[in-house]
């Protein structure tokens, strides 16, 4: 493995964003790392000399457009590096481990290894990336490698608190859960227009969806028709998906020693909040802050609340207790 890198201009500024005015003022690189068997690309944002350094981890069949409305909150005075996971975006398979928590959690300690950071260290990861993160930091899937390298802090966004079945709207993961399979039953060529199919995508974005600002929504359905079907294959997906499902953060909490930020939201239908209070209790330092108004989009409807409470967490350490926004 290689720490080396190649740098360029992102070419990504979404003029009809909500949040483009703020992220155009955030500088940005592009760049690359072999890991894995695969390539693994990301983008840098902010100061590359700052003291702080935060790593994303997005959610599943996301890529890294998805925190772009978080960055372009938080961009002075960090630097914030967002690589899209391995299968998604631009970034290729790994080849050398399956898409499940093992796998991705190696992956992203090679990752984090390979940017070779100075200064302080914080991890974040949304959604299935806070399954990601929390089982990266426990020392993995089956308990058999370490976690390497520390950070100094973890923050989890819509953090997967509960199994996905026992949400609030446990049957549409059921309903889910036979789409994949379904998928994987088909054809290759089937399977894979079914799991790109625009309508199945516009339907889950309207149901996660909470902001009643119409131009808030058309925005974040547009994000969805553009990045939600930006995988490399059908193999990939199914894997990701039943890690979805299969394991939540609670399995790897009370390994987790680091100061946690939980954001989460009251009206998730993922991850109810009562949830995310017990999930609170297990890990041995964490605090919570509650976003209300908002479902499991905090990223794309909240993201002004969600940078506040970040930096609030960065600028005490994480030792002040939690509270509601």
């Amino acid at each position: 493995m290689t720490s080396s890198t190649r740098y360029a201009a992102s070419s990504y500024r979404d003029a009809a964003s909500p949040y483009a005015e703020a992220l155009g003022r955030v500088p940005v690189r592009r760049a690359e790392l072999p890991l894995l068997g695969g390539l693994t690309r990301y983008w840098e944002y902010g100061d590359a000399d700052a003291d702080t350094t935060l790593v994303l981890v997005h959610g599943f069949r996301g890529d890294h457009h998805g925190l772009e409305p978080v960055v372009a909150q938080l961009g002075g005075g960090l630097r914030l590096i967002s690589p899209d996971l391995p299968g998604f975006g631009e970034s290729t398979p790994l080849t050398e481990r399956d898409h499940d928590i093992a796998g991705y959690s190696d992956w992203l300690r090679a990752f984090v290894a390979g940017l070779g950071l100075t200064g302080r260290v914080v991890l974040l990861g949304h959604s299935f990336g806070s399954i990601v993160v929390a089982a990266t930091l426990a020392g993995g899937n089956d308990g058999d490698g370490g976690a390497g390298e520390r950070p100094d802090a973890v923050v989890l966004v819509n953090p997967i608190g509960q199994p996905a079945l026992a949400g609030p709207r446990g049957v549409l993961t059921r309903l889910a859960i036979f789409y994949y399979w379904l998928a994987a039953a088909l054809p290759e060529r089937l399977g894979f227009a079914l799991l790109r199919n625009r309508v199945i995508v516009r339907v889950m974005s309207i149901a996660m969806a909470k902001t009643r600002d119409r131009s808030l929504r058309a925005w974040i359905h547009g994000q969805h028709d553009s990045y939600f079907s930006a995988f490399s294959d059908r193999r990939v997906v199914l894997q990701a998906f039943r890690a979805s499902v299969a394991h939540d953060v609670s399995e790897y909490a009370a390994r987790v020693p680091e100061p946690t930020l939980l954001v989460a939201a009251v009206d998730d239908d993922i991850t109810p909040i009562v949830a995310e209070r017990r999930l609170r209790g297990l890990f041995p330092d964490a605090r919570l802050v509650e976003i209300a108004d908002v479902g499991h989009l905090i990223h794309y409807e909240k993201p002004v609340d969600a940078t506040q409470a970040i930096q609030e967490f960065l600028a005490t350490g994480g030792t002040e207790p939690g509270g509601r926004a």
